[in-house]
């Protein structure tokens, strides 16, 4: 059974989120600030497989508490705001969030992008696969990657979008393909998810090789993994 982690300081939104998920067959945990829930991690018997996270919560905000989870946890995050500019979702998703809703959400879509992250399970690589491109390695069953020796830190999201590319290098494959398998979603009007993800990822292979692996761009097509 998953385990979630709510960090929201609206007491009514959370207790109808964790009602929701807990019929759903979840184990939910609620944290009401963004240091309660930098505690809860630290709690090996009690860290969660998934966070959601709140933007605006009094003391650390999301932002900031996402900034130090990031230092040191890998696990997935949504991020949740009631400022749903996308400003905001790409300061988000530049900070390492998997995916983001602007609140008011409903439940029903929170749920599907839980699952979502939850099941993320690397596309056609097996659990013992290693896919290599070049000097990139990526290992499925592990689900790290390497740039020579270097390991890349990576997101849940990150890792599933660089091995989208990865088995697929030398073809361009479309933002909507490319949404699917990393964010376990279809792509929405003016969604620049994959596009702020897709950079983080340049600046990550570049900074672990200078032999590593490029993701172009293709205008109006989508992007592709070529060797550097």
């Amino acid at each position: 059974m998953s385990r979630i982690l709510i960090a929201d300081d609206d007491r009514e939104l959370c207790g109808l989120l964790a009602e929701y998920l807990r019929r759903e067959g979840f184990t939910v945990d609620i944290a009401s600030d963004g240091a309660a829930a930098l505690a809860r991690l630290r709690d090996a018997e009690q860290r969660p497989d998934l966070l959601i996270l709140d933007v605006m919560m009094p003391g650390r905000d999301g932002l900031d508490t996402l900034r130090e989870l990031r230092a040191q946890h890998r696990l997935p995050v949504i991020m949740l705001s009631a400022r749903g500019e996308p400003v905001d979702r790409v300061i988000g998703l530049e900070l390492g969030a998997d995916d983001y809703l602007a609140k008011p959400c409903l439940p029903r879509e929170l749920l599907a992008r839980v699952r979502a992250q939850l099941r993320r399970g690397g596309g056609q690589t097996g659990p013992s696969e290693t896919l290599s491109v070049g000097v990139l390695r990526l290992h499925g069953g592990e689900r790290r990657a390497y740039a020579e020796d270097q390991e890349l830190p990576l997101t849940g999201a990150e890792f599933a979008l660089l091995l989208a590319l990865a088995q697929r290098a030398g073809d361009v494959i479309d933002k909507s393909t490319l949404t699917r398998a990393a964010l376990g979603r279809e792509l929405e009007r003016f969604d620049r998810s994959i596009d702020v993800h897709v950079s983080r990822l340049r600046h990550k292979l570049t900074e672990a090789s200078r032999n590593a692996p490029r993701i172009e761009s293709v205008r109006g097509a989508g992007y592709v993994l070529t060797l550097a």
